[in-house]
């Protein structure tokens, strides 16, 4: 047997495969939620999500996650009134936002909001993470968005109603009207949809921060950077952008031929896990068919379509489906969102799981130390400045 080499790593253990992204790398244990990729199911906590989306409100599924079986009636209630009294933001997150400028992502301003919100009630965020803590956060983030959409357009945040539940408030908060019905239930379809996915990047970078034995606001304020980015959550804003410069129906396959040509890749189409279709896509199709301008849908359907096909002739073997972002922007954009605010409004779901999990982490907690392969040299020798 070979000993121990170059500071206590075996040589059996170098030949090991590196994968790329971490990619097959098993990182924790989790009951809250599972992608099963190759059959395009997505589980959370054993109900599968077409059990949920459409049946369950977003506040059920947030029970479910956080304490781990849908709510009765009274355990409902009971915890709807401890979410919605926590969703006003202290003054000093306000002048935090306020103090931010207007061409600012919104974004950025989340990630400043929840810091912020950190340090200013650091005494409620200083012991292990707990519920109320997840809770806690979990209301404000609908209203720091809310709060920085508003200033940024000159006008004075919306204060929250405790009378509404999460998708109306944030829309309540956001445009300063109570939303009807065909705008709100699509929204809280998308965070049912949208609040947990497995080992995502953004989870295993707050279970990574809340395993430091940091504080929760740390790790979400950690989550929200990861999100940000146009490979994980960034990817809805970018869709709609293609699709507007697609314009119509008729220039579809003229507009894919040229960005497949150039070797874009199209915004909304193939997924690291997937290997059949996103069930929360499919979901999201039928919603925005129902709620988005029937010429608007028809372009994201030819678009996808005719995507679907290319990708196929051109990359065949790849099994690249349409996923989830490709239609959040149709449904995100039909209940009144520019598409800078897709990807907060993403992490207005998402704060459950990341919460969800954090929880999770902390409840059975091993420091996450993943080891790296060294590449470098290990020959280099100093040398006087006067010899350089």
């Amino acid at each position: 047997m070979s000993g121990p080499i170059g500071g206590g790593v075996n040589v059996a253990e170098t030949d090991l495969p590196k994968p790329e992204g971490l990619e097959g790398v098993v990182a924790a244990a989790t009951a809250l939620s599972h992608v099963f990729g190759e059959e395009g199911r997505l589980v959370y906590r054993g109900y599968d999500i077409h059990e949920l989306a459409g049946n369950a409100s977003f506040e059920e599924v947030a029970h479910l996650l956080w304490i781990g079986h849908l709510p009765n009636r009274t355990e409902l209630d009971a915890f709807c009134a401890k979410l919605w009294d926590n969703r006003s933001l202290p003054e000093g997150v306000l002048t935090t936002l306020r103090a931010l400028p207007a061409d600012a992502a919104p974004m950025d301003a989340l990630r400043t909001g929840v810091s912020a919100f950190g340090a200013i009630d650091h005494q409620r965020f200083e012991p292990a993470p707990d519920l109320d803590e997840a809770i806690a956060l979990t209301a404000r983030v609908p209203s720091i968005l809310a709060a920085f959409f508003r200033l940024r357009q000159g006008k004075e945040p919306v204060p929250p109603r405790n009378d509404l539940n999460t998708a109306q408030n944030y829309l309540y908060q956001l445009f300063g009207v109570v939303p009807e019905k065909r705008h709100w239930q699509p929204l809280q379809v998308y965070l049912v949809l949208l609040a947990d996915h497995g080992m995502n990047a953004s989870t295993f970078t707050a279970r990574v921060i809340a395993s430091t034995q940091s504080d929760l606001c740390s790790a979400i304020t950690g989550a929200v950077g990861a999100l940000k980015g146009p490979l994980h959550g960034g990817a809805p804003s970018k869709v709609l952008d293609m699709l507007s410069e697609i314009g119509a129906a008729e220039n579809v396959d003229a507009w894919l031929t040229d960005a497949l040509d150039r070797g874009e890749r199209l915004m909304g189409f193939g997924h690291r896990v997937y290997k059949a279709e996103d069930p929360r896509a499919e979901i999201l199709r039928g919603m925005a068919e129902e709620a988005s301008d029937p010429d608007f849908f028809a372009l994201s359907k030819r678009t996808e379509d005719r995507a679907l096909e290319m990708l196929a002739e051109r990359k065949p073997g790849r099994r690249l489906y349409t996923n989830v972002e490709f239609y959040s922007a149709a449904v995100l954009a039909a209940v009144g969102l520019p598409g800078d605010m897709f990807t907060p409004t993403f992490a207005v779901s998402r704060t459950v799981g990341w919460t969800a999990h954090v929880l999770e982490q902390t409840a059975n907690n091993r420091l996450i130390r993943p080891q790296s392969e060294f590449v470098g040299r290990t020959d280099k020798r100093f040398t006087s400045i006067d010899e350089r």
